[in-house]
């Protein structure tokens, strides 16, 4: 048996706010665009439904924007406690955190002050911080020595 790994999917409350978050912040470059309807229903679980999906692709990993028309969204734009089961995260390598946490905030997120962890290890500085996009979803942006 063979498995490959397709794409992660994010619901999102504002389409285009959230392309230029993942676009502009993050790097990712748009691939797909797809209108979904009843013929996804069973699939999907609602009925009716109506969404736009947007798949964007970085470094070889593909996130689905998903934005429903019908039913519409559902879920308040907060970021889940890390031990909720589930998904935590996504996490992005990044080589100047202040930059991305700066694109970050002008584009809709929100940056998490009081996650930022920094280590001097002599020879290598490890950065960390977590933010969330514009929906709450959370990103944790890490500067590592190659």
């Amino acid at each position: 048996m063979t498995t490959t790994f397709s794409h992660l999917g994010i619901c999102v409350s504002d389409l285009d706010r959230s392309l230029r978050f993942y676009c502009e912040g993050l790097g990712f470059e748009p691939t797909d665009s797809h209108h979904v309807g009843e013929e996804f229903s069973a699939l999907l679980e609602l009925n009716p439904v109506a969404l736009e999906s947007r798949m964007i692709r970085r470094d070889g990993v593909t996130l689905e924007l998903l934005s429903f028309t019908e039913p519409g969204h559902v879920g308040e734009p907060v970021r889940r406690p890390m031990n909720q089961l589930g998904l935590t995260h996504l996490s992005i390598r990044v080589d100047d955190v202040e930059a991305v946490v700066a694109a970050i905030q002008s584009l809709g997120g929100t940056v998490v002050p009081a996650t930022r962890t920094t280590f001097d290890l002599g020879s290598a500085h490890l950065d960390f911080v977590y933010c969330t996009d514009p929906d709450g979803t959370r990103i944790e942006l890490m500067d590592l020595p190659s």
